[in-house]
């Protein structure tokens, strides 16, 4: 091997082994901020409790968009308790989580979610309500929410498989102008009667 050629093996061994050590930072410190949000999200963001969303597996552009949301304060953050770790019991809101959040921390806890699966829990539902909520949802939602909103890649949250009583308390914020929403999306939203609602409930908890 020439001088010339020893010296290139060097510095390219030396690059590969400081993006090695930057790649290991990088996930060294998502794992921290990742485990904060597993004390009410679950492992991967996969909720156990019916009234914390599923997030694991959302795309990174919704995550990224909704906890900029929240650390704003622009979107309503009602108060709830720590499930686990060593805060559990202790109050707390998602404003609060997310205030001190850099943008920095925001995309890598996006991109960390974003790489997971969406796990759909089992529930029990009504199949007539579930029936109806196909037809309201397939006349008025699925351009924006994509197979029964089953596909992160509409950027829109996922609706097919998330916790029914997450989702009524999402559509009680909407319907009351709380929870802002893209402009196409009012007008349909405030066509639905409560029995719309609870059938398009029914048909997104049908998902298994």
């Amino acid at each position: 091997m020439t001088q010339k050629t020893t010296g290139f093996a060097l510095l390219a061994g030396a690059g590969l082994f400081g993006l090695s050590l930057v790649t290991g930072a990088w996930a060294a410190d998502v794992n921290k901020l990742v485990e904060n949000c597993a004390h009410c999200h679950g492992k991967d963001g996969a909720s156990t409790e019916s009234d914390v969303p599923i997030i694991g597996g959302y795309s990174a552009p919704y995550l990224n968009d909704s906890l900029a949301v929240y650390k704003k304060k622009e979107r309503p953050c009602p108060e709830t308790k720590y499930r686990s770790g060593d805060k559990k019991g202790q109050k707390t809101d998602m404003c609060q989580v997310a205030k001190d959040l850099s943008d920095a921390d925001i995309k890598q806890v996006a991109q960390y979610l974003a790489g997971k699966k969406f796990v759909r829990p089992q529930q029990k539902f009504d199949p007539a309500l579930a029936k109806k909520g196909k037809e309201i949802h397939d006349r008025s939602c699925d351009k924006c929410h994509s197979e029964g909103g089953s596909l992160a890649s509409d950027d829109a949250g996922i609706t097919a498989g998330q916790w029914m009583p997450y989702l009524k308390e999402q559509f009680k914020e909407f319907k009351a102008g709380k929870r802002p929403m893209v402009k196409k999306m009012k007008p349909k939203m405030e066509k639905l009667e409560p029995a719309d609602i609870d059938a398009l409930i029914n048909y997104y908890g049908s998902f298994k």
